[in-house]
């Protein structure tokens, strides 16, 4: 079997990291070879460079040099550990991916998406996700949950205003209209453990259909 590449997407406080843990779980015991990652991260340089973006105290950052910073870690990250799992079989489940820096910084920071895709195409060339779920959940309920969960990490995204998450979550839903192949839309908007269901029912359904068309 080829490698099977998913990320996980959404704005803040829509249960992506949780869910993605549950689905990991749920496909290792189904006999799948599973690697779980996170972006910015997933490795020591990528890890560094979040410690930078992230940082509170960093709040003089520019929009642009934040975009270049999730791309150089996202090129650390893809080649040291997404494509080697990947050439291996393995299915890579990945917190955040391209989309992340499409509707963040290209859409909400306002430097453009096409300027930010192209910075990010140069970084990943043509290793783009074979899926994509996007945890669809209006941002006020999001940004509701991440006030009333004391253990979530704070960073210096929560110091956003409303409406830059807002700028993010129409930025979501306009890359699901255009990439609906790809981008899968799961309401998160549900108790989690409808939302663990809806996503282990596409991914699987997806591992499926990739399965028959290596064997066309």
């Amino acid at each position: 079997m080829n490698g099977y590449f998913v990320t996980f997407e959404g704005g803040e406080g829509a249960g992506k990291s949780s869910i993605l843990a549950n689905a990991a779980s749920i496909l290792s015991d189904k006999g799948y070879d599973v690697l779980t990652t996170r972006e910015p991260g997933g490795i020591e340089i990528a890890e560094k460079i979040r410690q930078v973006i992230l940082d509170k105290a960093h709040t003089s950052m520019d929009a642009r040099t934040e975009a270049l910073l999730y791309a150089a870690a996202r090129r650390q990250h893809l080649t040291e550990k997404v494509l080697p799992a990947l050439d291996e079989g393995k299915i890579v489940l990945c917190d955040r991916f391209i989309d992340s820096s499409l509707a963040y910084q290209g859409y909400a920071r306002g430097i453009g998406m096409d300027d930010v895709f192209r910075i990010n195409q140069f970084a990943i060339e043509d290793a783009f996700p074979d899926m994509t779920l996007f945890f669809d959940i209006e941002p006020s309920k999001g940004l509701a949950r991440i006030a009333a969960n004391e253990n979530r990490e704070r960073n210096r995204l929560d110091l956003e205003n409303v409406r830059f998450h807002e700028q993010v979550y129409e930025a979501y839903h306009m890359l699901a209209t255009q990439s609906p192949e790809r981008i899968r839309i799961i309401d998160a908007d549900q108790p989690i453990e409808q939302v663990k269901v809806d996503a282990v029912r596409e991914l699987l359904t997806g591992l499926r259909t990739n399965t028959e068309e290596g064997e066309q």
